[in-house]
């Protein structure tokens, strides 16, 4: 994609419009960052890109650019982007953008919960197995600052949201991950159709010779991909679980007590991450290694400590239902649970069947708080608390030994943090101080 002498517009002045814009530069571009910020958000752009502070909709239908770039935390179909696109010779994502100028094996994953673990573990695997591999997309760095490397790899392990997923329009992985699928973002799209048609543009440009690993019984419509699935609790699944072994085709392949990954959700990212790099074609010969050697992300079903013979769990990065419920699926001890944070428009009402005779007590913290004592209330007692470090506490109080305190919200942390890792340090700093 030759950019000499075209003037390229990118929406958002954070990493992955940075990284954007830097790769348009490199290209030829004439580069201009657009944000709805102040001048101070444009601090270490280089000198040639053009800064466009305090950017609104009148901005937009200003600018006349052959290509605009926009980032995956802009809501495409808001007045702001929308502004930009009419103008616009071309209007794509920084995923679609960086993916132009990168000619290596790509992985994409995607799904409402795993898609973290699943990218480091797909990473592990491919380098293991002899090619050089970037896990990046929405997990660590963007794509576009991959492939401007002098050295690019020979593959990257990608993690795709939803918002990166809207705005392709010729991306196409080698191989296509699909997790698993829950209502998420439901503050950002109109219905759970439209946030699942996002994410089923994954597979939207594969061809017959592409693969495409999908979780056994999930419905992704008609797809031109060769099809693996993988089930922690189908044994018809191409990949399965019997006790704690993973089997392909019958036949182990490793055993999960040999990792330190525990499980059923943990299982389905090992079996997806299994079938995408054999189907990549580059499996390591001893895969065990590999996942005995991996320690898990921080905030996901996280091990603080143990006090009083009570364990103290941090599954900060539990956005949504889905996660929180198999949070609370893999918990063998008695647990009290800690749950809330932003008010997404989530239904609560399908985990009432999970949460009964599974928690001893509930306690709800922020801004959600009020609603999910009403819902909770008929399968448990669940009292609300005025901020985290209170719901520790009451947590602690109503715990006992040989138990759990669960740290699981199941729905964003945006009203009282900056995102799921700080809320996860401030819990494991809370859990610290007890004493």
């Amino acid at each position: 994609m030759n950019l000499t002498g075209k003037r390229v517009a990118v929406l958002g002045a954070g990493r992955s419009g940075r990284a954007a814009a830097d790769l348009a530069l490199r290209h030829g571009g004439e580069v201009a960052v657009y944000d709805a910020g102040r001048e101070e958000v444009f601090d270490g752009l280089r000198d040639e890109i053009r800064c466009c502070p305090r950017a609104t909709e009148e901005t937009g239908k200003a600018c006349a650019a052959d290509v605009v770039v926009i980032s995956p935390g802009i809501e495409t179909t808001g007045g702001f982007a929308s502004s930009f696109a009419r103008g616009a010779g071309e209007f794509i994502g920084e995923t679609e953008f960086a993916s132009r100028y990168f000619d290596g094996l790509v992985i994409g994953i995607t799904g409402t919960n795993g898609k973290t673990t699943t990218t480091e573990l797909v990473q592990r695997m491919v380098e293991a197995g002899g090619k050089s591999c970037e896990a990046c997309g929405n997990y660590g760095r963007p794509l576009s600052d991959v492939v401007i490397d002098d050295h690019p790899p020979a593959a990257v392990s990608l993690e795709l949201s939803s918002f990166q997923l809207e705005t392709i329009s010729t991306f196409r992985p080698d191989v296509a991950v699909w997790l698993n699928f829950s209502p998420d973002h439901m503050d950002r799209y109109r219905s759970v159709d439209e946030y699942r048609g996002a994410k089923l543009r994954i597979f939207k440009n594969q061809r017959e010779d592409d693969a495409a690993v999908v979780r056994f019984g999930e419905e992704v419509g008609k797809i031109s991909a060769s099809r693996i699935s993988f089930s922690a609790t189908q044994s018809d699944a191409d990949y399965a679980l019997r006790g704690s072994e993973i089997l392909c085709q019958g036949a182990k392949v490793l055993d999960l007590e040999e990792t330190p990954l525990r499980g059923l959700h943990n299982a389905e990212n090992v079996m997806a991450a299994l079938a995408a790099v054999e189907a990549a074609k580059v499996m390591p010969k001893e895969a065990v290694a590999v996942f005995g050697e991996y320690s898990p992300p921080l905030h996901r079903c996280e091990l603080v400590r143990t006090l009083d013979g009570v364990e103290y769990i941090n599954d900060s990065k539990a956005t949504n239902l889905h996660a929180l419920e198999a949070a609370l699926r893999s918990q063998s001890r008695p647990t009290v649970l800690i749950a809330g944070g932003k008010e997404k428009g989530l239904d609560y009402t399908p985990l009432l069947p999970v949460l009964k005779g599974r928690v001893s007590q509930i306690v709800v913290f922020g801004e959600i708080r009020r609603s999910l004592v009403d819902v909770f209330s008929p399968v448990a007692r669940t009292v609300s608390a005025e901020s985290l470090q209170d719901a520790v506490q009451i947590a602690r109080e109503a715990s006992a030994t040989g138990g759990t305190v669960l740290f699981s919200p199941g729905t964003s942390s945006f009203d009282m943090f900056s995102g799921y890792e700080q809320r996860g340090d401030a819990y494991r700093k809370i859990v610290h101080a007890l004493k």
